[in-house]
């Protein structure tokens, strides 16, 4: 057994959350999509979950497009990074 190492990007988390078991009415923590991404991705396999969300779309399309505007979000929001704070002025009074 080895480990693999993703680099993935917005796209690719989408289309893995979308294909995972993880449900909006779940309200999930960033860290929950986090988890269900990778979970996902390990399971599937970045083919496979396009193929998934493809085959969904062509179903179901109505509800399809509510889970990726869901996914999206979810996404954005689970990897957002952390805003750099900026540096302010130090004022110090003069004798």
């Amino acid at each position: 057994m080895y480990a693999v190492t993703y680099r993935v990007d917005l796209a690719h988390r989408c289309e893995a959350l979308f294909a995972s078991d993880l449900q909006y009415s779940q309200h999930p923590a960033p860290q929950d999509v986090r988890a269900a991404v990778i979970r996902t991705l390990d399971r599937l396999g970045e083919a496979a979950c396009l193929a998934r969300m493809a085959q969904e779309f062509g179903d179901h399309p109505d509800t399809a497009a509510a889970r990726m505007r869901w996914a999206r979000e979810a996404v954005a929001l689970a990897y957002a990074e952390a805003p750099i704070p900026t540096q302010r002025a130090c004022l110090v009074p003069t004798a």
